[in-house]
C-alpha cells in the first residue's frame, strides 16, 4: 500500500521558516515526480512546487519563488520543502504528491497524495 506521510507543519510567525518532509513508502518511486500543493480554507488546491526524479526539472509557483526550496533524497524516498520568509497568506494545509514521469502543476496529473500537514503563519 502506497503511503505519503507529511510532517513538519506548525505555527510560525511571519518571516519565519519551516521545513516540511514527506516520506513515501509502499513502492519504488523511481521515475516519480514529487511535488507539493496547498489548500487554504475556502480555496482550491494550488500548486507549490515539483521536482522530477533526477532533479533535472524543478518548478515553483510564482507566489513562492525565491522563498521556498524543494529537494529530495531518493535513497530515503523522501521529499522536502524548505519554506523561508513565510507570510500569513502561506497559511494552508500542505500536501505531498507523487506522479509517474509528470512535470505538471495540475493536481489531477498526480497519482498519490498524502493526508496533509497544517502550516499556520501569524502576522
Amino acid at each position: 500500500q502506497v503511503q505519503l506521510v507529511e510532517s513538519g507543519g506548525g505555527l510560525v510567525q511571519a518571516g519565519g521558516s519551516l521545513r516540511l518532509s514527506c516520506a513515501a513508502s509502499g513502492r519504488t518511486f523511481t521515475s516519480y515526480t514529487m511535488g507539493w500543493f496547498r489548500q487554504a480554507p475556502g480555496k482550491e488546491r494550488e500548486f507549490v512546487a515539483f521536482m522530477t526524479w533526477s532533479g533535472g526539472s524543478i518548478y515553483y509557483a510564482e507566489s513562492v519563488k525565491g522563498r521556498f526550496a524543494i529537494s529530495r533524497d531518493n535513497a530515503k524516498n523522501t521529499v522536502y520543502l524548505q519554506m523561508n520568509s513565510l507570510r500569513p497568506e502561506d497559511t494552508a494545509v500542505y500536501y505531498c504528491t507523487a506522479g509517474l514521469r509528470v512535470a505538471s502543476s495540475r493536481p489531477y496529473d498526480y497519482e498519490y497524495w498524502g493526508q496533509g500537514t497544517q502550516v499556520t503563519v501569524s502576522s
